[in-house]
């Protein structure tokens, strides 16, 4: 055999037999990290990794290559294949799945459907984001970007906010229970007004602490409005679910909660001056209405005070008219009873010749009233004592 001598065609040939032929090699699966990944129009090109090894490879199935980035943990399913023609190895894949990914999108469908079945993502329990904030609590990780952002945007739109950070692990092994343990801390702190969980983007296995049962339960039972900011737009997460409001990024949690006071002071210029218009509007039209009721109330008076003159001038001359003619018949009355008493006058009958008689100033009508031998007799002009001589009857 060490004098046997064979082509390099014969020798290609054979090793790809044996690859053909070998069942076991057959559409197997792979792990390991993708890296070098270029394209033809036929064709994607790119080496499979793991700590030790590289596994060359070659998809005629670019769509299946979609979402796959350098770096990402796959599964390959494929089978070898050596080109005799060029000597070259590759492994043909026909399907790549994200390394667990496909387990941990599985468990968390699993959790998401259990803790929707429980009510913890039920609006009736969504409470209410407060509409002025002054202090926000922020569970991340002290060393991140997303604290300074949260802060360099809260402080941009109002520098009177204040952010108290609670530090914890992001991701990695226990960050689900300093996550949890960050929340209650906020939970009974009467300090903060909300509560933001935040951490940047990632992979669903970097995002993993954020759809654990522990963290999910912590978010629900907390005293204090929760507001989840983990990862990007396009990222959702089991506490997504259950906190009071989702923002997409942890920068807009931030805009979320607080205010830009320039903005509310430059509002807040507006309805004064708008209130101060109004109002100016309002006291001309009452001006207006004040002076035209003035004038229709002087008119009504003044009509009023006509119509009551009038009235007062023909009661008048009624009164008047009546007074003169009870004037005029008391007068006429009075005449005729003056006169009636003329009549009756004793000096008009001492005129006529007659004299009144008295004795003792007693009126004497008869000779037998007469008592004494002396009597007074009374004439128009004066008084007679006279005796009495003799009496005839």
């Amino acid at each position: 055999m060490a004098n046997y001598i064979i082509t390099v065609t014969k020798f290609n040939n054979i090793v790809k037999d044996i690859f053909n032929s070998e069942e076991l090699l057959h559409n197997i699966k792979i792990v390991g990290e993708v890296f070098g990944i270029s394209s033809s129009k036929q064709a994607t090109y790119f080496s499979l990794k793991d700590e030790e090894s590289t596994l060359p490879c070659v998809t005629f199935l670019p769509q299946i290559m979609d979402g796959i980035s350098e770096g990402k943990q796959v599964v390959l399913t494929g089978s070898p294949n050596f080109y005799a023609k060029s000597g070259r190895f590759n492994f043909v894949v026909n399907k790549v799945e994200p390394y667990g990914e496909g387990i941990l999108y599985q468990r968390f469908v699993e959790l998401k459907n259990k803790l929707e079945k429980e009510g913890l993502f039920d609006v009736a329990h969504k409470k209410q984001i407060p509409s002025l904030v002054k202090r926000i609590g922020v569970v991340t990780s002290k060393d991140g970007a997303v604290i300074q952002d949260i802060k360099n945007v809260s402080w941009r739109r109002d520098p009177q906010i204040d952010i108290v950070l609670y530090d914890t692990k992001v991701q990695g092994n226990g960050a689900e229970n300093e996550i949890a343990k960050g929340i209650q801390f906020f939970s009974h702190y009467d300090g903060v007004d909300v509560v933001v969980v935040a951490r940047g983007g990632g992979s669903l296995e970097d995002l993993a602490a954020y759809n654990t049962e522990v963290v999910a339960r912590a978010t629900f039972e907390c005293q204090k409005p929760i507001v989840s900011a983990v990862g990007h737009e396009t990222d959702f997460t089991i506490i997504d679910f259950v906190s009071d409001l989702r923002a997409p990024t942890p920068s807009a949690a931030a805009e979320l909660l607080t205010k830009d006071t320039k903005n509310v002071f430059a509002s807040l210029k507006k309805d004064v001056l708008r209130v101060q218009r109004l109002l100016e509007d309002y006291v001309a039209d009452k001006n207006f209405q004040f002076q035209n009721d003035k004038r229709l109330l002087i008119s009504f008076m003044e009509d009023f005070c006509e119509d009551r003159l009038s009235n007062l001038e023909k009661l008048r001359l009624s009164l008047a008219s009546k007074l003169e003619n009870f004037v005029t018949k008391a007068d006429f009355d009075l005449k005729l009873k003056l006169a009636r008493l003329d009549k009756l006058n004793p000096l008009d009958i001492l005129r006529l010749g007659y004299a009144k008689i008295e004795e003792n100033g007693r009126p004497i009508s008869k000779i037998a009233e007469i008592l004494g031998n002396e009597v007074e007799i009374n004439m128009l002009d004066g008084q007679i004592l006279a005796e009495i001589k003799e009496k005839k009857i």
